[in-house]
């Protein structure tokens, strides 16, 4: 029986970006262990060190789920003075779960257990290629990283992109990096409820973006394109931006203040997945036009609902999105208005980008994820 213990502590209750993918994986794995009947799946949650003093030792409803859920002994806050003094620890934390054949460090950290063989999974060196781009947590990254890889077995990544730059950057050998891309939160035949309080009007044609409100998302330039497109060619179309306020947002907002279309542009806050469902569906078209991703799994999601899609020509985005695109060079704010006119203007173009898209978007699952990285996890077995 192979043991893995998964380090489910970046789920939050309402998951997105990592703690998402951490709720797939594990959802996949889960079932992968049912059918195999040789591996056991054990999550981990560590508590934050604010809910350690209240006394509140719970993890998000998501995880209540798991029978075998254990608690890591200490708060995420101990996290860096465990990494620099693992011996002081070690008999505690490996006491607390048990000595599992594998250990998968989900969120660019995986702890140094003594019995156990370590996989890490590293999303994007955002941190290090584009530190202007990071906010004073994650800047941190790179040394806690380095650290966690001179006793990492295995790295995990999402994309080829990110895999490249971890060679790069951080001198990872390529032959112990394994991609396992992720998949959309939705299938290609997902039903939604009507009934849904979205804070817009869907009778109002609109172009949508989807993601955290943050500078590398370069929502600054896409306010730019869609001001250009407005006064070149006088459309009736809204913008839309649906997301969580992340980091240095405050010149998003005064950027969207100082646009003379501003009453044509909407911030939507979080969003259960039917809302945004029905904001992809209903949309004329789908932008994303980030200066750097590891993924861009809105851009997948948005393919998977039949919406067509403008990205950037950069790093993991021609990856996912294939031939099922219209590219854009996230610096060339003409470009984007163009390639949002086109679609607008052409029914052709957007029904053959609807189309390659839904093609596209088939090829990724959470069940292949978690198939790959079961087998992964299987190379390091004895």
């Amino acid at each position: 029986m192979l043991r893995v213990t998964v380090d489910a502590s970046p789920i939050l209750p309402k998951p997105s970006g990592v703690g998402f993918y951490v709720v797939k994986l594990l959802e996949g794995l889960t079932r992968l262990a049912l059918e195999e009947q040789d591996v056991a799946i054990e999550p981990l949650y560590q508590i934050s060190l604010k809910n350690a003093l209240k006394g509140k030792f719970s993890a998000p409803e998501v995880l209540t789920q798991y029978s075998n859920l254990r608690y890591f002994p200490l708060p995420v806050k101990a996290t860096n003075l465990f990494l620099h003094y693992p011996w002081l620890f070690l008999p505690i934390v490996e006491r607390s779960f048990g000595l599992a054949d594998i250990f998968h460090g989900t969120n660019y950290t995986v702890f140094p257990c003594r019995k156990s063989r370590k996989v890490m999974t590293i999303y994007d060196l955002t941190f290090l290629k584009y530190p202007q781009f990071t906010d004073s947590v994650v800047a941190k990254y790179g040394d806690r990283v380095r650290r966690c890889l001179k006793w990492t077995d295995l790295v995990l990544t999402i994309s080829e992109s990110s895999k490249r730059d971890i060679v790069e950057y951080l001198g990872y050998s390529a032959d112990r990096i394994v991609v396992t891309p992720l998949a959309s939160r939705y299938d290609l035949d997902y039903k939604l409820s009507l009934d849904q309080n979205i804070g817009y009007n869907l009778g109002q044609p609109y172009i949508l973006f989807v993601s955290t409100i943050e500078p590398r998302k370069n929502i600054v330039g896409l306010i730019d394109a869609f001001d250009e497109l407005k006064r070149k060619q006088n459309i009736p179309h809204n913008l839309v931006l649906v997301g969580q306020k992340g980091w240095r947002y405050e010149a998003i907002f005064e950027r969207i203040a100082r646009s003379p279309y501003r009453d044509n542009i909407y911030h939507l806050n979080y969003l259960s997945n039917d809302a945004v469902a029905m904001l992809y569906r209903q949309a004329a078209l789908f932008i994303y036009p980030s200066h750097y991703e590891g993924f861009g799994l809105p851009v997948l999601e948005a393919m998977t609902l039949g919406t067509p899609v403008v990205c950037s020509d950069n790093s993991s985005l021609p990856e996912v999105a294939g031939d099922a695109a219209l590219y854009v060079n996230c610096e060339d704010i003409s470009g984007m208005a163009e390639a949002m006119e086109k679609i607008i203007g052409d029914s052709q173009l957007r029904q053959s980008l609807i189309d390659r898209g839904r093609q596209q978007a088939a090829q990724f699952s959470w069940m292949r994820t978690a198939k790959e990285t079961l087998q992964a996890y299987r190379t390091l077995s004895p």
